[in-house]
C-alpha cells in the first residue's frame, strides 16, 4: 500500500510497507511483483501493525455475532457485581516524562450475571494520565455496581449507557472502563465465544513491542538485550526529561539491538523546538547525503508535546514527516471524541492512540470509527495493567484488526502475574486461545482484594 502524505490544507496521513514500517512519501502506487501468469496481486488498503514475524494469517471464517447488534439484542440481567483494589509490585520503577510507578494500584471488577456467567474489569489508575486515583476509581466503581445489581433486565446497550450516565466523562473514564469491560466479558461468556470473534474476528492474535522506562544509558542497553534475546523487534522508549540523556540512551540501545525499530514516547516532556531537536541530533545531512547519525531513525513520535499545544503537536507533525518520513501520534492530546475529531479536522497528527482508560470502551470504539472514516492510522496502549484489562484490549484490537501500533506490555513489567487464564504470551506475540470473554480471572484473597 502506497499512498501520499496529504498536502497542509489536508488530513495529514502516511501509509506503511508491510515488509518496512517507515512511512511511504511516494504518491505514486507501485506494483508488487507479478504472480502466476502475469496477474498482480492485490494492493493492501490497510495499515499493518508493526511486526517481528509475519502478520499471522486470520483464522477461518465463523459465525459473526456482532457487538453493535448484540447490543439490541442482548437482555442483560446482573445478579451482582463488585469492586475491590488490584495492587501489584512492579518488577522495576517505571518512570516516565510526568510520573515515576512503583506498583500498579488498580481497581478491578466482577460483575455476575442471572445466568451464572462472569466478566471481568480492570479500571486502570495513572493520575499523571487518567482524572482519577485509586480511592475515587473505587468509589466510582462501587456506585456504578450497586446501580448495576438494582436495576432490571435490560438490552446491553442500555446498560451500557446507564454506566456511562453514571460515570461521565474523562473524569470517570477509567472507572466507567473497567466496568464496561466487566458486562461486556460477562456477555461474552454468557455467549460462550471469545471477544476477538465478538469485536469483529479479523484475528485472534497480536505482536506488541515492549517499553524501556526513562533509565541509565547502561540500563536501557541491558533491558535492550533482553528484549532482543526475547524476541521484541519493536522497543518503545521512554524520552522526554533529559533531551541529553535520551540520545545517550538511544545510542547505547543501537549497540546491543542494531536491527530494532524504535518508537520515541515523550509524555508531553519536550518543547516544539525540543522535538525537532531529536529528529535533528539523530539525523544528519553531509554534503547532500543522507547520513544516519547513529542508524536511529524512529518509525513513530509519540506525544511529544504538552497535550493543549496543538499547534506545537502540528508543527513537530509537519516536521517530522517533511523532513525524516517519521510519524507521530497523539496520545494525551486525544482522551475523547472531541479531542479526536480536534485532531482530525485540525491535520495534527498522522496516528491517534487508543486506551481504554482514556475513554471507555464504548468511546474508544467513537473514535476507532472516526479515525477509520479520516484515514487517520490507530495505536492501542493501555496503562500500567495487568492481564486484565491488556487482554480485554488485545481481544480489541485482534478483532477488529485495524491498528498498525500495538503497545501492549505492561504486564510484563509486573512482578507477578496475578490473573489467571486468559491470552498466551510467547515474547511479543499474544495468541487468544481461550473458548469465550477475554478468558482472565482474579482469586479473592482475605484482605477484600483480589490476587
Amino acid at each position: 500500500m502506497e499512498t501520499s502524505i496529504a498536502s497542509s490544507s489536508s488530513p495529514l496521513r502516511f501509509s506503511l510497507n508491510p515488509t518496512n514500517p517507515r512511512p511511504n512519501l511516494n504518491p505514486a502506487p507501485r506494483l508488487a511483483p507479478s504472480g502466476p501468469g502475469g496477474r498482480q496481486p492485490a494492493v493492501a488498503t490497510r495499515l499493518r501493525a508493526i511486526s517481528p514475524s509475519p502478520t499471522p494469517s486470520p483464522p477461518a471464517p465463523t459465525e459473526s455475532f456482532g457487538f453493535d447488534a448484540l447490543k439490541d439484542t442482548f437482555s442483560v440481567d446482573v445478579a451482582a457485581a463488585e469492586a475491590r483494589p488490584l495492587d501489584v509490585p512492579l518488577a522495576a520503577p517505571f518512570t516516565i516524562a510526568s510520573s515515576r510507578l512503583d506498583a500498579v494500584s488498580n481497581v478491578a471488577v466482577r460483575v455476575e450475571l442471572s445466568s451464572g456467567a462472569v466478566g471481568w474489569g480492570e479500571a486502570p489508575v495513572l493520575p499523571s494520565v487518567t482524572a482519577e486515583d485509586q480511592p475515587a476509581a473505587l468509589a466510582a466503581v462501587a456506585r456504578a455496581c450497586a446501580l448495576l445489581a438494582a436495576a432490571p433486565s435490560a438490552p446491553l446497550g442500555a446498560v451500557l449507557r446507564d454506566v456511562a450516565e453514571a460515570l461521565p466523562g474523562h473524569a470517570f473514564a477509567s472507572a466507567r472502563a473497567g466496568v464496561e469491560m466487566a458486562v461486556i466479558d460477562a456477555v461474552a461468556n454468557s455467549i460462550r465465544i471469545p471477544l476477538w470473534r465478538l469485536f469483529g474476528g479479523a484475528s485472534n492474535s497480536v505482536t506488541t513491542d515492549i517499553t524501556i522506562p526513562i533509565v541509565t544509558p547502561n540500563e536501557a542497553a541491558q533491558l535492550a538485550a533482553k528484549y532482543r534475546g526475547q524476541g521484541f523487534q519493536t522497543l518503545k522508549l521512554k524520552v522526554g526529561k533529559n533531551l541529553n540523556s535520551d540520545m545517550e540512551v538511544l545510542k547505547d540501545i543501537r549497540l546491543v539491538h542494531p536491527d530494532c525499530s524504535f518508537i520515541l514516547d515523550a509524555n508531553e516532556g519536550y518543547t516544539e523546538n525540543q522535538a525537532i531537536e531529536v529528529l535533528d541530533r539523530l539525523n544528519v545531512f553531509v554534503v547532500n547525503v543522507f547520513l544516519p547519525e547513529m542508524g536511529v531513525t524512529p518509525v513513530l513520535f509519540e506525544q511529544p508535546v504538552q497535550r493543549d499545544d496543538w499547534e506545537g503537536l502540528r508543527h513537530v507533525s509537519v516536521a517530522a514527516m517533511d523532513k525524516y518520513r517519521v510519524a507521530v501520534a497523539a496520545d494525551e492530546s486525544c482522551r475523547s471524541l472531541l479531542d479526536a475529531q480536534k485532531i482530525i479536522h485540525g491535520n495534527l497528527a498522522h496516528v491517534i492512540n487508543i486506551k481504554l482508560a482514556k475513554m471507555g470502551v464504548l468511546g474508544a470504539l467513537e473514535v476507532i470509527d472516526a479515525a477509520r472514516k479520516a484515514g487517520i492510522a490507530l495505536m492501542i496502549g493501555g496503562m500500567v495493567e495487568t492481564r486484565i484489562a491488556m487482554g480485554f484490549a488485545g481481544h480489541l484490537a485482534a478483532g477488529l484488526g485495524c491498528f498498525s501500533f500495538i503497545d501492549l506490555d505492561t504486564p510484563l513489567l509486573l512482578s507477578n502475574d496475578p490473573v489467571y487464564g486468559g491470552y498466551e504470551a510467547s515474547g511479543p506475540l499474544y495468541k487468544f486461545t481461550n473458548a469465550r470473554g477475554h478468558g482472565g480471572f482474579l482469586h479473592l484473597d482475605n484482605n477484600s482484594g483480589w490476587k
